[in-house]
């Protein structure tokens, strides 16, 4: 048993693929499972499936969360931005750009790592929740209580975990948006497998799970405004609080779990009434906290949905790592789809 923890959540998958695992589901892009995705590539055709990292623009949707910096390095006193060689010596003919960025890790297109959400819960058994994050890792020092971000960052969990593991399978894809429109509603068990079944869609195990609903449109048609003005709530989002649906994220077996909103299921920004101690948002608990499936969050899926419910398609080979940043609990992707 792990000196971590004694008792695990209702319904995780704590120890299963080891007791100091720290890819949870992604440990189920095997090899073999590459292949099986490589067999989806009929075309050679690709898809971006990042925004710019200068959308969503402003800090309307996340007030803590800014759009880039983007300016010059400054070398000797100098900005070096088509800075010419000859400087250093005249019979050198380069013109030199370097430059900087500034972001926040989950502005913009995104992974989540399971460093983002943990949860108060008694995994030693003391009677007393404690701050624990998936597999039964904490934040914390054990010895001083004292947080271990520094220049590791979360030291646990963090995104470079993704990163070595490549993020490399099968994509499915679910197009909520061809069925439902862009109300903002929430969509559930019983509705998602009736449009499953429609578009004649099957998730299996280890499957890269993407969800169309078409918010990234919204932001960029907003974006490209002669007036911008931030986006409201609108389009589909998933039911976080349906059980049914969280049973079946664990039950399918699906690898990860991306969508094209902000937060794939009901945004925090949006309160909602609580009765009882819980999360404010149960599908991040239940992936990241419980079972080890990372979200992705604001990509831009709308070419990609498009061009596969033309060629009666569902399926892709999904190449997505995030930046190799040790101890990051987020990260900005650039998702590409091969078909």
């Amino acid at each position: 048993m792990s000196k971590r923890w004694k008792i695990r959540p209702e319904g995780s998958n704590w120890g299963d693929f080891g007791l100091d695992d720290q890819l949870g589901r992604l440990n189920l892009l095997t090899e073999e499972r590459v292949l099986e995705a490589i067999k989806e590539v009929r075309r050679g055709k690709t898809f971006c499936l990042s925004l710019p990292l200068t959308l969503p623009g402003g800090n309307a949707i996340n007030p803590s969360q800014l759009p880039p910096e983007l300016k010059p390095v400054i070398r000797e006193g100098e900005i070096a931005f088509d800075g010419p060689a000859r400087r250093d010596n005249p019979l050198q003919t380069d013109l030199l750009c370097d430059d900087a960025m500034l972001i926040h890790s989950q502005y913009s297109t995104q992974w989540d790592s399971f460093a983002h959400i943990g949860a108060l819960f008694d995994a030693d058994g003391d009677g007393e929740p404690e701050h624990v994050y998936y597999n039964g890792f904490k934040v914390v020092s054990e010895d001083t209580g004292e947080a271990l971000y520094g220049a590791v960052g979360a030291v646990n969990l963090g995104i470079q975990n993704m990163a070595e593991n490549c993020v490399q399978g099968r994509g499915v894809m679910i197009d909520l948006r061809h069925h439902c429109g862009d109300e903002r509603r929430a969509v559930g068990y019983a509705e998602l497998m009736a449009i499953m079944d429609k578009d004649g869609v099957e998730v299996n195990r280890g499957d890269l799970v993407c969800l169309h609903t078409g918010f990234a449109d919204r932001i960029t048609a907003a974006a490209e405004a002669p007036a911008p003005e931030p986006v409201g709530a609108v389009c589909t989002v998933l039911d976080g609080m349906d059980k049914r649906l969280l049973d079946w994220i664990s039950e399918s077996g699906l690898t990860a779990l991306i969508s094209d909103n902000v937060a794939v299921e009901q945004s925090s920004s949006v309160a909602r009434e609580m009765s009882e101690p819980g999360p404010v948002l149960p599908l991040h608990e239940h992936c990241l906290f419980k079972i080890g499936v990372p979200l992705g969050e604001l990509w831009y899926l709308s070419n990609l949905a498009g061009w596969l419910r033309e060629s009666g398609r569902s399926r892709f080979l999904l190449t997505a790592p995030p930046l190799r940043m040790p101890g990051a609990v987020g990260s900005p992707a650039t998702p590409v789809a091969t078909v």
